[in-house]
Formats: structure tokens, sequence, C-alpha cells
């Protein structure tokens, strides 16, 4: 199977880890991502279906837009794409436009727009809800039209949705899949804590996580695979799972010193009875009472 890039840059993606992805995660008719991100692992698999979701309401938005109207989308896009644009004064005009816009084709375009003429390709909003990315002085910004079109056609399996993970959780039945490619967990309980937790993931959430995996590979009898840095937290975290240590090692940035590397991994939570017939309409409840950082209110399983 050729790979395929996604066409944002994004932080943790996971191209380089396709093929080891791939190979962990078990047969159904649906993938469920509840952090679709970028979307790499949605690129390069083949299953029937899929569900792909992001607290990201920007992310969501684009992906929609694009599938319904992907010719209109890309030749509009594509216009931001020239020397004129890619100038600081242009692009804090079209920053400080796309916080004060609320139609959603406009703020789609500038998003990628942003993604790609912004510092590093991140995304990063300040706590009034603000892009505050500056500007990434590039010499030539990709416009990636060939991504952008496979990327709309194999939506056409897709449906998009802007939600939490507990959420995409709820929506589970049997004969679906769920990959999950959270925000990674601290290399250690006290370095980085303070960086990280401001993030919006914390160790609760982390923990959580895991709870859910748990009980619905259980339960409902959905696979779950997750990925995360190898560490005595994350295999704590994910206890009862079958841990798969990946040779591909990920460059971390620790401290804001040097640059170090850590091992993936991939943690896959699987009934041991798992004949996939398809996707049901089983709607047994999952039970259990426990709270979730990401919605800031008590989330039921």
């Amino acid at each position: 199977m050729k790979k395929h890039r996604a066409f944002l840059k994004w932080a943790g993606g996971k191209y380089s880890l396709v093929e080891d992805i791939r190979r962990h995660l078990p047969e159904g008719k649906k993938l469920i991502e509840p952090f679709v991100g970028a979307g790499s692992v949605f690129l390069n698999t083949d299953y029937e279906q899929y569900r792909l979701a992001d607290i990201n309401p920007d992310l969501i938005n684009l992906y929609n837009l694009l599938k319904q109207d992907p010719e209109r989308y890309i030749d509009d896009a594509k216009r931001l794409f020239t020397p004129e644009y890619n100038q600081k004064s242009a692009y804090l005009a079209i920053r400080e436009e796309f916080n004060q816009s609320k139609d959603p084709y406009l703020r789609s375009l500038y998003f990628l727009y942003m993604n790609r003429h912004g510092f590093n390709g991140l995304c990063r909003y300040n706590k009034k809800g603000g892009f505050n990315v500056p500007f990434g002085s590039y010499k030539k910004p990709y416009f990636p039209q060939a991504e952008l079109e496979f990327f709309s056609e194999k939506a056409k399996k897709a449906t998009f949705v802007c939600e939490s993970y507990p959420q995409s959780f709820k929506r589970a039945r049997r004969g679906s899949v769920i990959y999950c490619d959270p925000p990674y967990a601290p290399l250690s309980t006290t370095a980085n804590f303070t960086t990280y937790a401001s993030s919006g993931f914390s160790l609760d959430d982390q923990a959580l996580l895991g709870e859910w995996a748990r009980k619905v590979s259980i339960e409902r009898r959905v696979p779950v695979l997750i990925s995360n840095h190898d560490t005595a937290l994350t295999r704590s975290l994910y206890h009862g799972a079958h841990f798969n240590m990946v040779k591909v090692k990920r460059t971390i940035s620790r401290n804001g010193g040097g640059r170090n590397k850590v091992d993936e991994l991939l943690a896959l939570f699987e009934s041991p009875e798992l004949p996939y017939s398809g996707v049901t309409s089983d709607t047994s409840p999952i039970s259990a009472n426990t709270n979730t950082a990401t919605n800031t209110k008590p989330t039921t399983i």
C-alpha cells in the first residue's frame, strides 16, 4: 500500500509510523479516531467506514468543507499561496481576519494558509481563542494540491465530527475499531509537567483514556489501540493492554535543552472473543462513573 502524506503539517503526526500502526490495528468495518489530527492513519488504512473526531472546530470545519466541494476549496486555497501572501504583513493581516471572522468557509481557507505559512506548522490559540502562531518566514510554502485531492477522495468514506474522546467512545459499537493518538504523556511525572498540563490534556485525562479503552474493549468488544511514549507511566496507565514497543523513535525536546529520542508504545486493548460480523446497533450501556478534565464536567462511562 502506497503511503500518503497529510495535507497539513501537524505536531506528532504519524506518517513515519503508519506501517507499525497498521500492523497492530485489528480488522473491522469502521475505524474511529477520537484524536484524528492531520489524519495520517486514516489516509493509510482501508476500512469501509471512518468516524474521525477532534476537539478543534477549525480542523473539523476544514475537513467537512473540503469533503463537500473539493474542487472549489482547492482552487480558492491556492490563491493564497503566492509571493504576495508570503510576507509577514500579509500573514498577520490574515491571522487577524481569521480571529475576527465567523464565516466557516473563510476560516477554513485561512486555517490551511496559516498552517503552511506559520512557524513550524503549529496550531496554537491564546486564552481568548485567538490563533497566535507567528509568521514562519519560509522561502516558498508548499501548496499540497495532490494531498488535498487524495484526502477529499478518501473522505467519501468518512464522517468528521467535533467531539471529545469520551463522546467518541460512547458511540462505538461492535464491529468498530478505535485508534487513539492523544497528546503524549510527559516523559516523567515531574519533567515538563507544567507545560504539559497547560495543553489541556492532563494526567487525569491520560488515566481516564485507559479506563475507557479497557471498558469498551471488554463490555462492547471494540478493540482499542493507543499510541504514546513508552514509559513506566504509560504502561501503568494502560494496564491490561498488550504492549508493543515500536523501534522507530520520535525526537522529543526536553526541558528546552537538547533533543532526546524516546520509544513509541502501542497499547492494544482487545477482548479475546472478537469475531467481526459488522457494525451493530448495540446500545448496551457501559457503567462506571468518573470525571474527565477534557469536558470540565462529569462524564459517565
